[in-house]
């Protein structure tokens, strides 16, 4: 027997009441249960036809809008809809802000279930477009084909691509025209390197049967004017490789770091690749406040520079400092916000888990002559334990901003073991965040609590709280 086909039913006049979790907007159908749909806003009202349907839930897609939402703007890119990367252009600036602080205040109260002071005003990012530093594109031999397109019945020769992954699809890539994410000259360079390799007969990458030439572009920009550009190949060909390489360099004199992998794993990740430098220098520099970091093709830095610089306010001030205190700073990263806070402390103490990231920490500091500040790496759950502190000193303020799964138990556990008098929480997930607060409620209470939009047209929202022990 094949398999049994999920039953399709059709909803109509339905009217979108909430946006939800992952940029995806919630609806009720008729008996009762939720329908989660894709690019529509709360307001609008639609026919909906639905392509999963769950115990508890349904998936579905909007077929036809009766009648289009207050919140709704027209989308300005092209590939809106398909690209799956900017989930919310539709919706105006101001009701993305709305809906990113309803879902950390609901995270908190919901998952976290602890008592919150009024949360301070949402920061919203002056650029809502053309604000991130760091894109990543693939390229593919096998673009991905619009509806329109497969319906024409047409045969397409041109089946190169450079763009971005489809959502939930691994071996297929949207071809970009104009993405809205990047500052120029950032469009210039991808489009012109896919026009070249392509009139060059360049092999594009074939992720089904892992063959091919070209397999990823990276640019990475910095508020400083400095370009970073990495190509990634899949084998080595010297000829072609230079020919490509020249051309770039030539064609776009401005770029500050030209680098490439050859990378013939499975994955396209680089942090265990061989990155070569083939002109300029390894590193592109970020100011802030008169502070240099230096960035290289593996650091990781927050993706939108200037919406960075009000977030480490916020933590600075959320952190209270007189200049007499000792500051950990966990999951330090490249060390900016311990640097970022350093002027105004005794001492900063930083730790991370990534070698890589540490040695630039150590590096920036001696660049911006910060002798205040040291960094440590290891894995925080056995680095930062009661040896530490004995070795390190009891700290006043405790400053920490985990990945998105949040803080591991043991460190939770040893954070209140510290008895520190102030931490400022900073997380990207707020869900983990509220898990985490939840866990630290016996000995501190949320004095403070204020997001930051980092990622406008998507669903994405940081956010800050100050606990003090109780």
């Amino acid at each position: 027997m094949g398999r049994k086909r999920t039953e399709r039913i059709v909803f109509e006049n339905i009217e979108v009441l909430d946006a939800g979790a992952k940029g995806v907007s919630v609806a009720k159908a008729p008996d009762g249960k939720v329908i989660f749909l894709p690019n529509v806003v709360p307001g609008d009202v639609v026919d909906v036809q639905t392509t999963k349907k769950r115990k508890a839930y349904y998936e579905g897609k909007a077929t036809k809008i009766h009648s289009y939402s207050k919140d709704r703007v027209e989308p300005i890119c092209e590939h809106f809809g398909v690209c799956g990367g900017c989930k919310w252009q539709n919706m105006k600036y101001e009701s993305q802000l709305f809906y990113k602080n309803q879902e950390v205040q609901n995270n908190l109260k919901r998952i976290g279930k602890v008592e919150l002071p009024e949360f301070e005003p949402i920061l919203g990012s002056e650029k809502q477009f053309f604000y991130r530093n760091k894109m990543e594109f693939g390229f593919s031999n096998a673009r991905w084909m619009t509806q329109e397109e497969i319906a024409s019945g047409k045969e397409f020769e041109h089946k190169n691509a450079l763009g971005f992954h489809i959502p939930r699809m691994w071996d297929k890539i949207l071809d970009i025209e104009k993405c809205h994410l990047q500052q120029d000259p950032s469009n210039a360079i991808r489009n012109e390197i896919k026009e070249f390799a392509v009139k060059n007969g360049l092999e594009f990458y074939d992720a089904r049967n892992q063959e091919g030439f070209l397999r990823t572009l990276m640019i990475r920009t910095a508020s400083t004017g400095e370009i970073m550009v990495l190509i990634q190949f899949y084998k080595e060909n010297k000829a072609n490789r230079e020919l490509l390489l020249n051309f770039v360099a030539e064609r776009f004199p401005e770029i500050t770091s030209l680098l490439y992998v050859i990378n013939s794993k499975g994955n396209d990740t680089l942090y265990d690749q061989d990155i070569k430098l083939f002109k300029g220098r390894e590193y592109i520099l970020e100011e802030m406040e008169g502070l240099h970091f230096s960035i290289n093709a593996k650091s990781f830095y927050q993706t939108n520079s200037d919406q960075a610089y009000e977030l480490y306010k916020i933590t600075r001030d959320f952190a209270g400092l007189t200049g007499e205190e000792l500051v950990y700073d966990l999951y330090t990263g490249t060390g900016t916000i311990a640097q970022f806070v350093s002027k105004k402390a005794k001492k900063v103490i930083g730790v991370e888990a990534v070698p890589e990231a540490i040695e630039d920490a150590k590096a920036n500091a001696e660049r911006n002559k910060i002798t205040n500040c040291e960094f440590f790496v290891g894995d925080m759950k056995n680095v930062f334990n009661d040896e530490f502190i004995a070795t390190h000193g009891q700290p006043d303020v405790i400053i920490t901003d985990p990945p998105r799964d949040g803080m591991h138990k043991d460190v939770v556990e040893m954070l209140l073991k510290t008895n520190v008098p102030k931490i400022v929480y900073v997380s990207c997930n707020s869900a983990t965040q509220a898990r985490d607060l939840a866990l630290m409620d016996e000995k501190y209470k949320v004095i403070r609590v204020r997001p930051v939009d980092m990622f406008p047209q998507t669903h994405h929202v940081e956010n800050v709280v100050l606990l003090e022990k109780r």
